[in-house]
């Protein structure tokens, strides 16, 4: 691509420029927009017209400031589907928006690489914040010193492989009520609330890849009922397949029985309680770090 050119032809005074928006979902699916009245293509990508995709003025400085800005546009169902946008697929989504000369769209420059962020819809459109890369910066960084552990099951701090034996199970679907609550009729081979705090995948059907977090899961007998903290976004219904994973509490005897994962644990099991700490020395009494009298 040619920026250079791309200026140059800024600064003839009569310009051919238009706005393309690829959007590449979590997923992997890619998406591209023009606010131009034809189709364009470049890097691979189509970028499509009449999708009603706008944007607002880009904000951007030198500084660390997040870039600010909106794009709108209509819901669509070739494009963007409110099913899509309600179900959370578009949740995170990484942005890119250049600026493009539809004459020549080797002449271009990206405006802005970032991620979208709150969605709303209203009227049969959407409007999407755009969060530039220093959002992340955002971010609280550090660790924090608590009894229970700070790492995320299964990631790089953990370690624990999930795709190992016992860890996760599929299964097909039997009985779902309002997308939340699954019901199997024969579902043995892992205790009562071991999925408990885990994630439900939903692997084939209407709602495909979408992810769920476990609130709670009970077997009695060889029926278990495991029950979502929200509704799947998309529909689920009985034969699709699903995916559960297994939870942890963050107790330091989860990680030791649970995972055998101990050397790993995150957390500080032995430090001390606010009771201890605001507590004083004296002749009576036990002073051992224990339950205040």
């Amino acid at each position: 691509m040619s920026a250079a050119d791309l200026h140059a032809h800024l600064a003839s005074g009569a310009t051919t420029v238009c706005r393309a928006w690829a959007l590449v979902r979590r997923d992997g699916t890619v998406f591209g927009f023009t606010d131009h009245d034809v189709d364009l293509g470049f890097e691979g990508i189509v970028f499509r017209a009449g999708s009603g995709m706008t944007a607002r003025a880009l904000q951007q400085g030198s500084g660390l400031a997040v870039d600010n800005s909106e794009a709108v546009g209509a819901l669509s169902d070739a494009a963007l589907t409110e099913a899509d946008i309600l179900a959370g697929r578009f949740d995170g989504a990484e942005l890119r928006v250049w600026l493009v000369n539809w004459a020549d769209p080797a002449q271009r420059v990206l405006q802005f690489r970032g991620a979208l962020g709150e969605m709303t819809r209203v009227g049969g459109a959407f409007t999407a914040e755009l969060r530039g890369l220093t959002e992340a910066l955002n971010q609280l960084q550090g660790r924090i010193y608590a009894p229970t552990c700070s790492a995320v099951l299964g990631d790089a701090f953990c370690r624990v492989d999930l795709t190992a034996p016992g860890y996760s199970s599929e299964r097909v679907v039997e009985e779902v009520e309002d997308g939340r609550v699954f019901r199997f009729a024969d579902f043995t081979g892992f205790d009562d609330r071991w999925f408990e705090r885990g994630r439900l995948t939903v692997l084939s059907g209407a709602a495909a890849g979408l992810v769920q977090v476990i609130k709670d899961d009970r077997l009695s007998g060889t029926e278990r009922v495991v029950e979502l903290w929200q509704a799947v976004g998309g529909a689920v219904t009985p034969g699709d397949r699903v995916r559960l994973e297994t939870g942890c509490d963050k107790r330091a005897d989860t990680c030791r029985l649970k995972f055998n994962n101990f050397n790993n644990f995150r957390g500080f099991p032995q430090i001390p309680g606010e009771d201890w700490i605001t507590t004083y020395p004296s002749r009576d009494g036990v002073n051992d770090g224990g339950k205040l009298a």
